[in-house]
């Protein structure tokens, strides 16, 4: 009835937030460990944290702690958020449909992983490089920056990029399905191209364009491979499909 779904619905949300909590505490005890982590960049790019990172206001540590903590916790806390809403919404699936989320799922989590990486290794130290290279540029003396500005870079960039990695595993899980075709990807190539390319430059925090193509160009390149990994599962289906006759008849026979 719409009330049970109401009420399986306010339990979700429920033990949802108290695993977020629980991962927030956990998070809690590693918060210096995890900003020594997100130092990294910095030091790669040629600026020693420890001299380069303040606080301009009596509460900017607190500030920091609880952003470190909350992301923290929620990236502790998602895989079991993410079984408590499995639960949920795979009630209401078919068995195919069931089928292609256990399928997909490994791989969402390993692109976001991929996206992440990318964003912290390869895309953030040069893209401080960059930003700090103005400053000298334009002759404007760059001391220190505070925390919270760096802290937020950090996590936007990383979120970004992981959330922008999950479109190709859409694509395929959509193609799976048989919603989206190869036929349709293709025609729509110099539209998507130019979306990601707005799209790039929209969300990223930066504007330079070496952050907007890192993101944008492997994209483009996953939506062509997508392109061709729905083409072949559709070339196998209709190969399928067309043997299955002569394979009655020899049974028939």
């Amino acid at each position: 009835s719409f009330l049970g779904h109401l009420d399986d619905l306010r339990r979700v949300l429920f033990w949802s937030l108290a695993a977020v909590v629980v991962g927030m505490i956990i998070a809690s005890q590693f918060a210096p460990a995890m900003l020594a982590v997100l130092k990294y960049p910095l030091r790669v790019a040629g600026r020693n944290p420890e001299t380069f990172l303040r606080t301009m206001t009596v509460t900017g540590a607190m500030n920091v702690a609880i952003m470190v903590i909350f992301w923290g916790g929620l990236l502790i806390s998602l895989p079991v958020v993410t079984i408590i809403v499995g639960k949920y919404i795979m009630a209401a699936l078919s068995p195919k449909e069931r089928n292609a989320v256990y399928l997909w799922s490994g791989l969402a989590v390993l692109m976001f992983m991929v996206g992440v990486a990318i964003a912290f290794y390869g895309v953030m130290p040069p893209a401080i490089k960059v930003m700090l290279w103005f400053n000298e540029w334009l002759g404007v003396t760059i001391e220190f920056v505070t925390v919270n500005d760096y802290i937020a870079f950090c996590l936007v960039m990383m979120v970004v990029f992981g959330v922008m990695f999950e479109i190709p595993v859409v694509l395929l899980f959509l193609g799976h399905l048989g919603i989206v075709k190869s036929a349709q990807l293709r025609s729509a190539r110099r539209y998507v191209i130019v979306a990601l390319l707005i799209l790039s430059m929209v969300l990223t925090p930066t504007t330079d364009p070496f952050t907007q193509l890192v993101l944008a160009v492997p994209l483009t390149i996953l939506y062509e491979l997508c392109i061709w990994i729905i083409w072949l599962r559709e070339r196998r289906a209709k190969s399928r499909i067309e043997d299955a006759p002569l394979m009655s008849r020899d049974d028939a026979e």
